[in-house]
């Protein structure tokens, strides 16, 4: 216990969970480390399509940059609306549900789902390839080092959100901080050497033009630099975090991210630009990441490029937080409704959707092997399911005002509409431009997803249907139980099952299975240690059932003996009694057979509702 402690924190009583509620300032590492760290490799994302332009592929950073920008701005002010319509949490999948049906709301839950585990597949790729920038020797340490950073999210993540907001501001205000003395200071030789700066380390050489720019060619860049939008929406789905006045703290938060997040965008898209820096084969030798380039050209090989590059491996590492801290959430609302099991409705010791996070971990690793943790390879699949939950989102806050109208819900429905529009465009734009790269996977997810969520569903409506119980109590057939109980030889075990069935029952019913590998079995001894003591006591005595099994087999035959006698007793309840040795060790299970457990599993399988399976512990001295 003491070591659960130490690794997951002491337990959490519910009536602490304001403690645990944060502020702007921990909401920032929390819920903005995907948005932010984004602007690492959003750019970067776009620059690798424009490797075949050479030098003239760079100039064409700036607007596409641009464009994202604007989409940004305007999925900024619809999701501060979001916010403020939804104090305790407007999720896409929320509010698709609620203003566009049942059937949108399990489009935006896929989406999303598929969103979060590629969030933190990609962002833990991209920090892993932000080392190996910096490191070239660990290139074939690239898996492994992957899995490393989701074990250690995933034990401090387990900790709680407080807790896990602490951990996380170093790194994410270090991260801030050294990229925008980055950006100031490149800024600032742009000026002085009148937009021709002179870089301290220059730059790879860019490889000549092998290609002309075409509209194709610009909408796959819009695209895939898209990706740096992603994680604006988890603000929105985290209000509940936040700490009072709630709806404040979240719009402040998402404010700040917005801020940071343009600043970062617009200043690595223009000194990119000044300085002539683009991108390098992920897949060659010699790989340097843009920012790598950015700050080597701008600062050098010092010690503020390690800090530099340290910070940008800790937040790109780290923004897979993000998908942490809004897919257990997210999952616990679709499993509230029956789309999900129920498990993922379940806290764990720290106030934590704990089996949200495992399910979390198990599909980001399950990625990172299938791709070998090469971001480049994860990001065709990315930003589909992040524009479906925008657009899902803002055309239901567009119904939300249409049926909940004040003032100024005019304007407030024709930003959102004007959001739903943007983004919705946007959708497609990504959707055909990255289709044969990898999107076409995303698209057939989802579709999966939702069929697989209909059918639990229909599980759990069909659960509530035949256990709903709409009658008063029955006091008919209130007899004891016929009980079964299956003997193999004479030992305390057997003693107490037999005094437990006959305190249950007069109607007892020992069944022995004959068996040419027993050296002594119950029959030998029946009338001396069982007939003989109730005969004298005045007691009923159990009838003794021999079943012969010319194949050896010993569980068939005592299953078929139970299920023959369910039907001759139409009428009555059968209390089948299941002896087992419990021993202290798991690897003391292994010194003895599992009749017991197999014998428990058919009867499940095979009874029903007449048939009671109970099971009569024996706990080994320890």
């Amino acid at each position: 216990m003491k070591i659960l402690d130490l690794l997951f924190g002491k337990p959490l009583a519910s009536s602490e969970e304001r403690a645990e509620q944060v502020g702007p300032s921990a909401g920032l590492p929390i819920f903005g480390l995907d948005a932010l760290s984004s602007a690492a490799y959003g750019p970067e994302a776009a620059l690798t399509l424009l490797i075949p332009l050479g030098m003239a592929g760079v100039y064409q950073i700036v607007p596409v940059i641009g464009a994202i920008l604007c989409l940004l701005v305007i999925v900024y002010f619809s999701y501060c609306q979001t916010i403020e319509a939804y104090p305790h949490g407007g999720g896409s999948y929320t509010v698709a549900s609620e203003n566009l049906g049942a059937g949108a709301g399990l489009l935006a839950a896929a989406a999303l789902m598929i969103d979060y585990i590629l969030t933190a597949a990609v962002g833990i790729s991209a920090g892993v390839g932000a080392l190996v920038s910096a490191v070239p020797s660990l290139q074939t340490h690239l898996l492994g080092l992957c899995l490393l950073i989701l074990l250690i999210l995933t034990l401090v993540n387990m900790r709680g959100v407080r807790d896990t907001g602490v951990v996380f501001q170093i790194p994410t205000y270090l991260f801030l901080g050294t990229l925008l003395i980055v950006i100031l200071l490149g800024g600032v030789h742009v000026l002085l050497g009148k937009g021709h700066p002179v870089p301290v380390v220059a730059p790879p050489k860019l490889p000549p033009a092998t290609a002309m720019l075409g509209w194709w060619l610009l909408l796959k860049v819009f695209s895939s630099g898209c990706t740096a939008m992603t994680g604006v929406e988890a603000v929105s789905n985290g209000v509940m975090a936040f700490r009072d006045p709630r709806t404040k703290n979240a719009r402040v938060t998402l404010t700040i991210i917005i801020a940071f997040l343009i600043v970062l965008l617009a200043g690595i898209a223009l000194l990119c630009r000044f300085y002539g820096i683009g991108a390098t084969d992920p897949n060659g030798k010699g790989y340097e990441s843009v920012l790598s380039q950015l700050t080597a050209a701008v600062t050098g090989r010092g010690w503020f490029y390690y800090v530099t590059i340290g910070g940008i491996l800790l937040v790109l590492s780290l923004s897979a937080n993000t998908a942490f801290a809004d897919f257990p959430r997210l999952t616990r609302s679709i499993a509230h409704n029956d789309y999900l099991p129920h498990v993922f409705l379940l806290r764990g010791r720290r106030l934590l959707h704990s089996h949200g996070i495992y399910a979390l971990v198990f599909f980001t690793a399950t990625l990172l092997i299938i791709f070998g943790g090469v971001t480049d390879k994860l990001i065709p699949l990315y930003a589909i399911g992040a524009f479906m939950a925008f657009t899902l989102s803002q055309a239901g806050m567009v119904v939300h005002w249409m049926k909940n109208p004040g003032p100024g819900s005019k304007w407030r429905m024709a930003v959102n509409g004007v959001g739903a529009l943007a983004t919705g465009v946007t959708l497609l734009v990504v959707l055909v431009a990255k289709f044969r790269a990898g999107a076409w996977v995303t698209a057939l997810l989802i579709p999966l997803m939702i069929f697989l969520m209909l059918r639990v569903r229909v599980h759990y409506s069909r659960v509530r249907r035949e256990t709903n119980c709409p009658t008063p109590l029955r006091v008919d057939h209130l007899e004891p139980p016929v009980v079964i109980l299956p003997l193999d030889r004479w030992s305390r075990i057997t003693e107490k099952a037999i005094r437990f069935a006959l305190a249950m029952s007069p109607e007892v019913i020992a069944v022995h299975v004959e068996s040419e590998d027993s050296k002594k079995s119950i029959c030998d001894e029946w009338d001396n240690m069982v007939v003989a003591p109730l005969e004298k006591a005045h007691h009923a005595v159990p009838q003794l059932v021999q079943l012969q099994s010319p194949y050896r087999f010993v569980l068939a035959p005592v299953v078929d003996f139970i299920l023959g006698k369910e039907k001759e007793l139409e009428n009555r309840q059968i209390a089948v009694l299941v002896p087992e040795l419990v021993v202290k060790h798991w690897w003391e299970n292994l010194l003895h057979n599992q009749r017991a457990n197999v014998l428990k599993l058919l009867l499940l399988l095979k009874g029903n509702q007449r048939i009671v399976v109970i099971n009569i512990p024996w706990y080994l001295q320890r």
